[in-house]
This record gives C-alpha cells, sequence and structure tokens, in this order.
C-alpha cells in the first residue's frame, strides 16, 4: 500500500537550484523508493538505507543534513537511533515517521531532538512542509554561524575553550592578538596586560592560556581587588588546619592550584604592597609555603597580570614595586579603549544583536545606520562591557525588526556638547572623574556603576573613600578634596 498521496505541484518545489543531502532510513523499501523519487525531482541529494547498518554507513561517509527516521525498525527502536545521531552528529536534523504513532513517541521523539514527526500515511506535500522547515532552520543557524564568525578573529574551537568571542576588525585588535599568539609560544613569560575596565583584558590572557603548552591545565582567574586583605596570603598561598580562627582543614592557595597552568592576577595594582613581595619571590622561585607551615612547595606556574592602573605613577608614588613590574611585564599589551578603535564598534554591536536576538528570542535583525554612527560618536566609558550591556537593552526594548537610536540609552550621547562635562575617560589620566561618570551614568548605584567599571561593590567604594567621593541624598556627587 502506497503511503504517500498527492503529488504537490511543481511550481511549488523548494530549493531546486540548493542541493541538500538527506538520508532516508526505513525498511520498507517502497517507502524509501518514493521518498527517493521525490527528492530527487526536488534536487536534493538522497541516500536511502534498509537497515541500521547500511545507514550508520552513510551517516559515516556522507555529510548529511537531514535524516528521515521511521520509528520502528527491525531489531531496534527508531528512537534509539535518533538518540544515537543526534549525540554522534548533533548538527543533523531528523525527521521522524511512523505508521504506529502515539502522542507519547511523538514527545519523546521531539524530546530527543527530531525537528518534525509525520504519521504515515501521509501525502507527498506535508513532507515537503516539513523539509521546508528543516531547510529554514538549517539555513538560519548556518547564518547565525557565519554572521557570529565573520568578524571573529579567533578559531570556532578557541572561541569555545575561552568560553568568550573575540570580534574586531581594526589594526590595533589585530597586533593585540598577534603579540597574544607570540607570546602564547613561550609558557614561561610573564604577561602583563594593561587597558581600561571592559577592553577585554581577560580574553587576551585566556587566548594566551589556550593557546600555550599549558592549555590543557586550569587557567586560575584571580581578582585582587576582591579578596579581603586579611585573607589574600592565605588565598594566595595556602593554609594548614589550625594556623589560624577558621582555618578548619589544610587548603590550597591560588599559586599550587595553578600547577602547570596559568595563575591570572586581574587587578594586580590593587594588591597591597607587604603582600608584593611575597608575590615576586614566588614567581622567582616557583615555590610557596602555606600559612602554618615551614616545608616549601615547589609549583610551576605561569603568571598573567592585568590592570586598569597607570603602573609607572603607582611605583611613582611608592604603591607598587618596581622590581615586581619588571618580572610581570616580560611582554607588554596595552588594549587601547573601545572610542580609540572605533572600526571595532560595528562587528561588536553586529555580534551582540545576534547573541541577544537569540537568547531572548526578539526577531531583530539589524541596526540602522544612524545608529551605528551614533555609538560611534559616544565615549564609552564602559568600553566593550558597556556596549554589550546596551545592546541587550536595546534588544529587550526593541518593537520591530531594526535597532534605532530610540532603542538605546542616549540621555547622556544626545546631551548638547556644552552641558557635558570636559571629562577625559581615560584611567591614566583621571580615574576618579571615570567613577563619577560610572555613577551618574547608573543614577547613583554603586552596584550597576561597579558593574560597567568591571569591579566589585566593594572595590568601588574603597576608590570612592580614596577619591573623597560622595552621594548625598539629592544624588549630587560632592567631594572632599
Amino acid at each position: 500500500m502506497k503511503t504517500i498521496a498527492n503529488n504537490p505541484d511543481k511550481d511549488d518545489s523548494l530549493f531546486l537550484n540548493r542541493q541538500m543531502n538527506v538520508l532516508v532510513l526505513d525498511d520498507e523499501v517502497n517507502f524509501t523508493e518514493e521518498i527517493e523519487e521525490f527528492l530527487q525531482a526536488n534536487g536534493f541529494i538522497s541516500f536511502t538505507a534498509n537497515n541500521v547498518s547500511k545507514g550508520r554507513t552513510i551517516l559515516k561517509n556522507h555529510d548529511i543534513d537531514l535524516l528521515i527516521l521511521d520509528v520502528r525498525l527491525k531489531g531496534i527502536s527508531g528512537l534509539d537511533i535518533l538518540q544515537e545521531v543526534k549525540v554522534e552528529y548533533p548538527k543533523l536534523e531528523v525527521i521522524i515517521v511512523s505508521a504506529h504513532g502515539d502522542m507519547e513517541t511523538v514527545i519523546k521523539a521531539l524530546r530527543f531532538g527530531a525537528i518534525d514527526y509525520l504519521k504515515k500515511p501521509f501525502r507527498l506535500v506535508d513532507m515537503q512542509i516539513a523539509i521546508q522547515k528543516t531547510r529554514k532552520f538549517v539555513d538560519l543557524q548556518r547564518t547565525i554561524k557565519n554572521f557570529e564568525e565573520k568578524n571573529s578573529l579567533i578559531s570556532k574551537n578557541l572561541q569555545e575553550k575561552i568560553k568568550r568571542d573575540f570580534i574586531g576588525e581594526s589594526q590595533q585588535i589585530r597586533d593585540i592578538l598577534e603579540l597574544a599568539l607570540t607570546a602564547a609560544k613561550y609558557k614561561d613569560t610573564s604577561v602583563l596586560i594593561t587597558g581600561e575596565s571592559g577592553t577585554g583584558k581577560e580574553n587576551i590572557a585566556r587566548i594566551i592560556h589556550y593557546e600555550s603548552e599549558r592549555k590543557i591545565n586550569i587557567f586560575c582567574a584571580v581578582n585582587s581587588s576582591a579578596i579581603s586583605e586579611t585573607l589574600l596570603e592565605s588565598e594566595f598561598f595556602g593554609h594548614k588546619k589550625g594556623s589560624f580562627t577558621g582555618a578548619i582543614s589544610d587548603k590550597k592557595g591560588f599559586f599550587e592550584v595553578s600547577n602547570d597552568g596559568t595563575l591570572f592576577l586581574d587587578e594586580i595594582a590593587d594588591m597591597p604592597t607587604n603582600l608584593q613581595a611575597k608575590i615576586l619571590r614566588a614567581i622567582e622561585e616557583k615555590t610557596i609555603t602555606r600559612v602554618g607551615e615551614t616545608e616549601p612547595i615547589a609549583t610551576d606556574f605561569r603568571i598573567i597580570a592585568a590592570t586598569n592602573h597607570d603602573i609607572d605613577k603607582l611605583i611613582r608614588q611608592k604603591k607598587f614595586r618596581l622590581d615586581l613590574l619588571h618580572r610581570l611585564n616580560t611582554i607588554h599589551i596595552h588594549i587601547p579603549p573601545l572610542r580609540e578603535r572605533t572600526a571595532d564598534i560595528e562587528p561588536l554591536l553586529n555580534h551582540f544583536v545576534a547573541e541577544f536576538a537569540r537568547k531572548l528570542n526578539k526577531p531583530v535583525s539589524k541596526v540602522d545606520k544612524e545608529t551605528v554612527k551614533m555609538l560611534k560618536s559616544y565615549s564609552f566609558p564602559g568600553n566593550v562591557r558597556e556596549l554589550r550591556n546596551m545592546t541587550e537593552r536595546a534588544i529587550i526594548l526593541c518593537k520591530g525588526e531594526v535597532l534605532t537610536v530610540m532603542d538605546f540609552q542616549t540621555r547622556i550621547i544626545n546631551e548638547p556638547e556644552s552641558h557635558k562635562e570636559k571629562v577625559y575617560f581615560n584611567l591614566e589620566e583621571n580615574e576618579s572623574n571615570l567613577i563619577r561618570l560610572a555613577l551618574k551614568l547608573k543614577s547613583f548605584n554603586q552596584i550597576k556603576a561597579a558593574e560597567i567599571l568591571g569591579i566589585t561593590r566593594d572595590s568601588l567604594i574603597r576608590r570612592m573613600k580614596k577619591y573623597g567621593i560622595q552621594v548625598n541624598r539629592m544624588d549630587n556627587l560632592q567631594s572632599d578634596n
């Protein structure tokens, strides 16, 4: 008995000029022959198999885009095959067909990763519609992948390892990547990364680690400004049980944990000077001693440090050791702020639009030219991190498919030039002004201001105290200076 009826009009055939590899796995010979004839007539490259062994061989030897799979096969359930192929070939789409379907089977098939389910007998047009939907989904996934990779300067494999994207097209960012890849070749060389908050210093550190011989071992990221001063020594060097109140068990420190791997010291300039000498000695000797112990422990680690401070200024102020700087900056990588590499704004924006449109399930597909122009004229005190946050907010607020200026927070961007504070957002020149602006941008909310600055709230409060910055009840900034 024929399982298919009603051949659709040829004018309705899909993708005649675009080939797609389709495998039909069904133990009914007549069924596979009918589907094969339909697929070939509509411009697809078809393969058929009437047993699982042949189907597996075809999948292994050919790049199959779509599998049409019967739920009942001789000796095995089609649902088991579905789970198997979704593990082995996660990008392969599967349409389940069956003459014995029930709702429970349908639900299981969809849960296991099938994109559609057809009950025999069905019309050929039903198969056509199912393939059309599948093809659109496959094309959309490829478009998103190509869109995301278009401006990425690193491979997809490296992106997955560092769990971050590295987007840009400016010469500055290309030079930075080249220097990072050079540093990666020398697994013991220390690296110092400088740049404003939000420029992507940790991205560079991860690229260096995961492109080096140490990539199979730990990348231990430590925010030096987020650790209490009373715990700094214990956190870095570890401690012995009972060595102080609260030491209820032996603990490895960051240096010991990072053995054979990389220790990334973020905000290194915030480390107290009394600890800097001990850090220097650990780096030079590659041995540490836990708090409460006397026996030294050998550990092999690589140091990558980062800061958004003017290290030279801190050295002149006797707040950072010159010998520690010399040990850290064998290779120095400076990341310019986003406003100094405006060529990167549009590719970053497009990348974030694709990311959040998918995550938030919003049909936003493009950004109008005026919005791009407006963003390129903005100073971005929070750099790439701020652009990402702004884009997420814009996607949420957008009511159409195109992002416009109105979807972005433009109160300060569009403020008349005469009313703007004459501030240069460069920490090397004026960190206190950057903190003041961040507070104003976030309506004096310290948590949100700390977020766009890339520091903790406690760190922000310490800096506010350092510069005498206060917020009174009327939401105005005051200064003790």
